[in-house]
């Protein structure tokens, strides 16, 4: 039969096929800055731009029970990128940072593992949108282990 010719080829195969089965690295993430960031996320919107993104914390806000830390002093200038942490994340932060996330950041260089994405920001009239509206560039902090201080 001639399926008995093809043995040694399908034998020699075998491993090149299974290697191709076998897990594969996971994304390389690219080191960028704020304006890098916001800009590569305005490039692809509405998908995000998965790196580390490498930032001094010149401010810090809140909104609801978000705590927010920003690459400018404002944090409405387009070449801000904004690190959203929720509540959960910053009580990981407290515990890991021993006290005040605000106070132990601001000031500080930091490098965030996450994905930046283009965010939409409404301006309201009695809580209603006016129309009006800007673009903001996020990255939520989805665990505390993302986050190192000194860049």
């Amino acid at each position: 039969m001639r399926l008995r010719s093809f043995r040694p080829l399908l034998l020699a195969a075998l491993p090149v096929a299974l290697s191709a089965c076998a897990a594969q690295p996971g994304p390389v993430h690219t080191r960028l800055y704020p304006e890098q960031a916001v800009f590569n996320a305005a490039q692809v919107a509405p998908r995000p731009v998965f790196g580390v993104f490498d930032m001094a914390v010149r401010a810090t806000g809140r909104d609801k029970s978000r705590l927010y830390l920003n690459s400018q002093t404002d944090y409405r200038d387009p070449r801000c990128l904004t690190i959203v942490i929720t509540p959960k994340v910053e009580q990981a932060l407290i515990r890991r940072l021993g006290g005040d996330v605000e106070k132990a950041l601001l000031g500080q260089r930091i490098a965030v593992q996450g994905a930046a994405r283009t965010v939409r920001i409404d301006f309201t009239t009695y809580g209603r949108p006016s129309g009006k509206y800007y673009y903001q560039t996020h990255v939520v902090l989805n665990r505390a282990e993302d986050l190192t201080i000194g860049g």
